[in-house]
């Protein structure tokens, strides 16, 4: 080749493209170069790239389908499933911490309380709280009733004492205290008398007996007034003298 030229041949071979290219260098000496395209494979490389990616971008979605109304609906219904165990799994829970008899695992097994033990003692358990409620609730009336009881007693009482007090009584007929005290202390002694004589303490069920049958005999409206009588005629017997 002759120094300071480049040559370029360009030949179609079926299709393709034969290229000769010579450039100088500065050693005087050409360097040939070839190269070998084809016009038609470039266009259907870059096709199939473009193909191929597209073709990914479709697999991509493909992998990824959308959901049906069915598939919707069995997704919420599971969803709805799961919360609604796990509230039935906390109330369980719940009653287990506020039922004391079911703090206690099974002695039997050692493992954890089942779910229908725990549905028993609860049952069980509100059945005695019913029960101490009703107790309660009776007691609070019988108070109630002692309340009124002593209300009335208290207003008698207060309209006797006043009566005394607006009723002047002359001093020739007020009774010493010491008279009302031995009138007092021997109707006790007549009584303590009958008691000691019919009354067996060997045993409780010796003297409950024992003293019921002496309340009816000796404590009798009637058996209590003609003591009283007595021990009155025989003071007034005494004072006279």
């Amino acid at each position: 080749m002759a120094e300071g030229y480049s040559e370029a041949f360009e030949v179609l071979e079926g299709g393709s493209e034969l290229k000769l290219e010579t450039s100088p260098t500065p050693t005087n000496s050409g360097r040939f170069s070839f190269s070998r395209t084809s016009s038609t494979g470039s266009n259907a490389a870059g096709c199939a790239s473009s193909a191929s990616s597209a073709q990914n971008t479709d697999d991509e979605d493909s992998d990824k389908p959308a959901m049906s109304y069915k598939d919707k609906r069995r997704e919420a219904h599971t969803v709805a499933e799961q919360k609604r165990r796990d509230n039935i799994k906390r109330g369980y829970d719940e009653l287990q911490c506020i039922v004391p008899t079911c703090h206690q695992a099974d002695g039997l097994s050692g493992q954890k309380m089942s779910k229908a033990n725990v549905l028993q003692r609860s049952i069980e358990y509100m059945q005695y709280l019913v029960k101490q409620k009703s107790k309660q609730e009776d007691d609070l009336d019988s108070l109630r009733k002692e309340v009124m009881a002593l209300k009335i007693m208290k207003a008698n009482y207060e309209h006797i004492v006043k009566t005394h007090q607006n009723t002047p009584v002359h001093g020739q007929n007020q009774v010493p205290d010491e008279v009302k005290f031995q009138v007092f202390q021997q109707v006790m002694d007549t009584l303590f008398q009958s008691f000691n004589a019919n009354i067996s303490v060997a045993n409780f069920a010796e003297l409950s007996a024992c003293v019921f049958s002496w309340l009816e005999e000796y404590c009798k409206p009637k058996s209590l007034q003609e003591v009283v009588l007595g021990i009155l005629r025989q003071l007034n017997t005494t004072l006279n003298h």
